[in-house]
């Protein structure tokens, strides 16, 4: 949790306190994944709980209600999220350096990305029992697409018939990955991508060098920027985009050799921003993701074809479904940068 809100989330912050005249029973908070969805959610949680909440809304940090937040055991406030995130959290929590994508290190078995069943099962107690101070109870979930079917049918029958003084915030990154029931029964709440000068000032001021290349690699989000700067990858990543730069068959053999040790989504979602980048010079004349690579682009652009760059950004979304546990990590990353050289074997 963040002692503040980020600088791109004032204006958001006035707009959501006009809810609290009549606060709905559901909130869902939505937006590009890295902008800090989720600690503004949290952030008001903690105001929705405290006893005495500023003029701006802001929780006071001073109070018990406050206290018992900070350390995440408020009798009227539960998280509802993936076993993975709980054990990133716990290893910051305790101490750990935090950061998207960590892992754990312990031998037991992967922890489930998605929220289920039991997990949502086991909110009933929790709701049954009687409020702290007569106060108001929160529940934050997040991400709500990582609700598998039987979990999000289960949240949709208690937003339905929602207990007295509760309040789901939830928060997400794909909405069209929501049931449509589920949509229907939350106030929505947009946050939007901060400017490029917000998002580039406030990396300055965590010490993060070429900021600009970091937050173009991730779209503009500047959370997302601050983690792949904090997590050492530059060398593998300038290592993997130079396998695209030369697409070949020697190229592929040999670099998923040398990287299947990286995880795979991380490939596969460099290579998805770098595809797209050589679609939109093509149609285009723009460059989104990698600028430095300007001229590398433009020669890709010019040998490739619309119609098959097309097919290779759909292959990808559906490499990326299966990306999480690939039986091989070589062959997998062998066969996806076999069938990208293709895209440009015709007219190379």
């Amino acid at each position: 949790m963040t002692d503040a809100l980020y600088p791109w989330q004032s204006t958001p912050w006035q707009q959501l306190q006009q809810l609290k005249q009549r606060l709905p029973h559901a909130i869902l908070f939505h937006g590009p994944e890295g902008i800090g969805k989720t600690a503004f959610a949290e952030r008001f949680a903690q105001s929705l709980l405290c006893q005495s909440p500023d003029a701006l809304g802001h929780a006071c940090g001073a109070c018990d209600s406050c206290g018992w937040f900070a350390q995440y055991n408020h009798p009227d406030y539960r998280r509802v999220r993936p076993e993975a995130l709980e054990d990133e959290a716990s290893e910051a929590e305790d101490g750990a350096e935090a950061g998207e994508g960590k892992k754990s290190g312990k031998a037991s078995k992967t922890p489930s990305k998605e929220i289920k069943i039991d997990q949502i099962r086991a909110l009933a107690d929790f709701m049954n029992i009687s409020t702290h101070r007569q106060g108001m109870r929160v529940v934050l979930l997040y991400p709500a697409e990582a609700l598998n079917t039987a979990a999000a049918n289960a949240l949709l029958k208690t937003l339905e018939e929602p207990p007295p003084h509760t309040m789901f915030l939830l928060v997400s990154n794909s909405l069209e990955r929501l049931l449509p029931t589920i949509l229907s029964r939350c106030r929505k709440f947009a946050l939007a991508m901060p400017s490029a000068e917000q998002a580039l000032a406030w990396l300055s001021e965590q010490g993060v060098k070429d900021g600009d290349v970091w937050l173009a690699e991730q779209g503009g989000a500047p959370l997302a920027a601050h983690a792949a700067a904090e997590s050492g990858s530059r060398e593998t990543m300038d290592e993997f985009l130079q396998l695209l730069v030369r697409p070949g068959v020697d190229g592929a053999l040999r670099g998923a050799e040398r990287l299947q040790k990286v995880p795979v989504t991380e490939l596969v979602a460099w290579l998805q921003r770098w595809l797209y980048d050589v679609f939109s010079l093509k149609l285009s004349g723009r460059i989104r993701y990698y600028p430095r690579y300007q001229k590398e682009l433009a020669t890709l652009a010019g040998q490739a074809d619309v119609s098959r760059l097309l097919g290779a950004l759909k292959s990808l979304n559906e490499r990326r479904a299966i990306a999480e546990h690939p039986l091989s990590a070589r062959l997998f990353i062998e066969d996806m940068l076999l069938s990208y050289s293709t895209l440009f074997a015709a007219r190379a």
